[in-house]
């Protein structure tokens, strides 16, 4: 297994390339499948591909985390003073991005489905919150803001049952250490995944599934065994077609910031250390020492007769405030081009909620986001498709994929007050089905099936409640009125006696 440890050396990535960072390779193969022939020859030329994303991973890694390009940086002149400031954006980007996506847990809602198919999808919600899908899923966005791409693992839970909460395990795993190999033909259909470990003796093992099988590659041997779950359980989800981070495309603006924070706090430390100059004179010796102490005054001897003696100071300081306009400048840069909102504000006092909305730049974090949506639901169906596979295999819940919804719930709330006036209106209108009227504005409500669902059933109850108690109180009106007609006609027949 030469081949694959060959591969795993590749040298890191120190500060940022001189042609960039245009994210992470797609790892491809030719063969139409996977077998216990082929996969030592799939797995190595997947590997080297592997390796070369992995270098670049971590890169972005070690930036995100503060271990950035300008700790590199040099001085030709005063080498002692060479101040190196990190400013982290990559993390304000990353931290933004994953915080304003996930507002609010995500939710499966019924697409359309009947009542029973609802209490289903409850069900999995359930399943979901054991296994505290809510950090797995910032764990996965955290990583495809980071570098653009990361895998997620779902295998079947050996100690399953009600007091172990869910028939599965969700696992996001370290994309430096797993990877999804598809096919190299038209719609390029996943044909493989990889899992990189360790063992005892420090050695790496390749766990490689496909839709039937499980292979286990080591440096020895190759051992095969068969699964259940007709899927792949090892999704890739991505931040984009290009595979590249939330901050990776504007690194060179990020490196540009730090060098431009470092140089002015080294103007600031060159002009308080500037040097002192006696021009035609001369001070005894340790006198400047002593001077430096404070609260002394100096004496200076001419050298030259006839020539002016002067002591004077060399020191030039940078233009702060240009520094900070193009600090200012590339920060807006940056902030545009990640889709986030600006801190500048507005000096109007008229402004409306909706207008500093589009003035400061949060539409656009939002179109951002839902750009973002589609694809994470791509990889989110991929990966129930294996959920629901272990679940009906399991006895625990039988659904189809297509009566599931993914709805990410966030700003929700949001102008709510005018979603309710709305919502009013159109109900009361007589020209709009309530259903129509539910998928409109109904995402205060989390799943708009069901809350509508349950609407039409409480409406109906209610109606029917109200239809009874009018039956009874007619009921209750024509029995008073015959005794009272009753009562009426006994006593005429008295009198007449």
């Amino acid at each position: 297994m030469a081949f694959l440890l060959e591969n795993v050396v590749v040298k890191d990535i120190d500060r940022f390339p001189d042609d960039g960072l245009t994210g992470r390779r797609k790892i491809k193969t030719n063969v139409k499948e996977i077998t216990a022939d082929n996969v030592k020859d799939v797995l190595s030329d997947a590997l080297a591909v592997h390796m070369q994303n992995v270098r670049e991973i971590k890169y972005l890694w070690d930036y995100y985390r503060g271990k950035q390009d300008v700790r590199l940086k040099t001085k030709c002149v005063r080498e002692n003073i060479n101040n190196k400031v990190t400013v982290n954006r990559a993390m304000e980007i990353v931290t933004f991005k994953t915080a304003y996506l996930l507002n609010e847990p995500i939710q499966y809602v019924s697409n359309g489905s009947t009542e029973a198919v609802s209490s289903k999808i409850t069900k999995l919600n359930e399943f979901m919150r054991a296994e505290d899908k809510e950090s797995v899923d910032k764990e996965t966005i955290d990583w495809i803001h980071i570098c653009g791409v990361c895998p997620r693992l779902v295998l079947p839970d050996e100690m399953s049952g009600d007091i172990y909460g869910s028939p599965y395990h969700i696992y996001t795993l370290d994309p430096r250490e797993a990877f999804v190999i598809y096919s190299s033909r038209i719609g390029q259909k996943p044909m493989g995944g990889v899992v990189i470990q360790v063992d005892e003796n420090d050695e790496n093992i390749y766990t490689l599934y496909t839709e039937k099988e499980c292979f286990t590659v080591s440096k020895d041997s190759v051992t095969v065994q068969p699964h259940i779950l007709r899927n792949i359980p090892l999704v890739e989800y991505i931040n984009n077609a290009a595979r590249m981070g939330a901050f990776e495309g504007v690194l060179s603006i990020l490196n540009n910031v730090n060098n431009l924070e470092s140089l002015a706090t080294d103007s600031i430390q060159d002009f308080v250390n500037g040097f002192d100059v006696f021009q035609n004179c001369d001070i005894a010796d340790g006198e400047y020492q002593e001077l430096g102490l404070g609260g002394k005054a100096v004496k200076i001897k001419t050298v030259t007769q006839g020539m002016e003696a002067k002591v004077y100071r060399i020191a030039s300081e940078l233009n702060q405030t240009g520094v900070q306009a193009r600090i200012d400048n590339a920060t807006d840069e940056y902030l545009t081009i990640c889709g986030m909102p600006n801190r500048n504000g507005g000096s109007s006092t008229s402004d409306t909620g909706q207008a500093v909305i589009f003035r400061d730049g949060w539409s656009e974090a939002e179109s951002r986001a839902k750009d973002s949506e589609k694809l994470f639901k791509r990889s989110e169906y991929q990966m129930l498709r294996v959920v629901l596979e272990i679940c009906k295999v399991k006895g625990d819940l039988d659904i189809d994929l297509k009566d599931i919804g993914i709805n990410f719930a966030r700003k929700s709330l949001n102008n709510l007050q005018s979603k309710i006036q709305c919502f009013n209106e159109c109900m009361a209108s007589g020209w709009v089905h309530p259903e129509d009227v539910y998928k409109a504005f109904g995402d205060v409500f989390g799943d708009k099936e069901l809350a509508y669902q349950r609407g039409v059933k409480w409406h109906e109850q209610q109606k029917a409640e109200q239809e009874e108690s009018l039956k009874k109180a007619l009921d209750d009106e024509r029995e008073r009125v015959t005794d009272n007609e009753e009562e009426t006609d006994d006593t005429r027949t008295v009198q007449d006696s």
